[in-house]
């Protein structure tokens, strides 16, 4: 089993380094004592490899997914990996000890499929994404809701302006972020200042409104 963890204190003594870590939502007392487990490995994040974080969220996009096809989540693995290898050309890799930048393109991969095919994911996509700027173009070009994932709408993040026809202006160089109909009153109603502090999506530059 793989779990990301934090580690919330250290002491070190002569005969090494007592850790106290945490496992975030996740209950495994039961198995810890029925399984009589005393030994783990812990991998520690040094910034040069995959990180611990980006770990998790591939892992939990992937378990999505797996939940969404009704597959083994080990095979998923694989074959999203080929799936990204067939995309971008990169060479076969290891969640284990991958670089930090094929960690961020597997990501973008993993979730460019989940909004294609519509799979609902555990948590918001904008806290999986490694590349938030990626996250909100695939958005717009899926037509998918960049808070909740649902099928979505244009919202001009900058306003094309009071009486113009939104058919006839050319708005390539406006901002924009594809919204629900819940998201996109809320982004109205609220204001774009205030919806991005809450959900941490904002608008980008996109070719033509999808």
């Amino acid at each position: 089993m793989q779990a990301y963890t934090v580690i919330k204190k250290y002491r070190e003594t002569k005969e090494g380094t007592d850790l106290v870590i945490h496992i975030p939502d996740r209950q495994l007392g039961d198995m810890i004592a029925e399984k009589r487990i005393r030994d783990a490995e812990i991998r520690m994040d040094d910034g040069r490899h995959i990180s611990a974080e980006q770990r998790r969220k591939a892992y939990a996009t992937i378990n999505d997914i797996a939940m969404w096809m009704g597959d083994a989540p080990e095979a998923v693995k694989e074959w999203m990996k080929y799936r990204h290898i067939c995309r971008t050309g990169d060479g076969y890799f290891s969640l284990s000890d991958c670089t930090m930048d094929t960690a961020r393109e597997f990501i973008n991969t993993l979730l460019d499929f989940c909004l294609e095919q519509g799979v609902p994911l555990g948590e918001y996509g904008a806290q999986r994404t490694d590349d938030i700027g990626k996250y909100l173009w695939c958005c717009l070009k899926y037509k998918k809701c960049a808070v909740c994932g649902r099928p979505g709408e244009v919202h001009h993040w900058d306003a094309v302006g009071m009486g113009n026809d939104r058919t006839r202006v050319d708005d390539s160089g406006h901002r924009k972020i594809c919204l629900c109909r819940e998201h996109h009153t809320a982004a109205h109603s609220r204001g774009n200042a205030s919806f991005e502090k809450m959900y941490h999506v904002y608008g980008i530059l996109y070719p033509t409104a999808p």
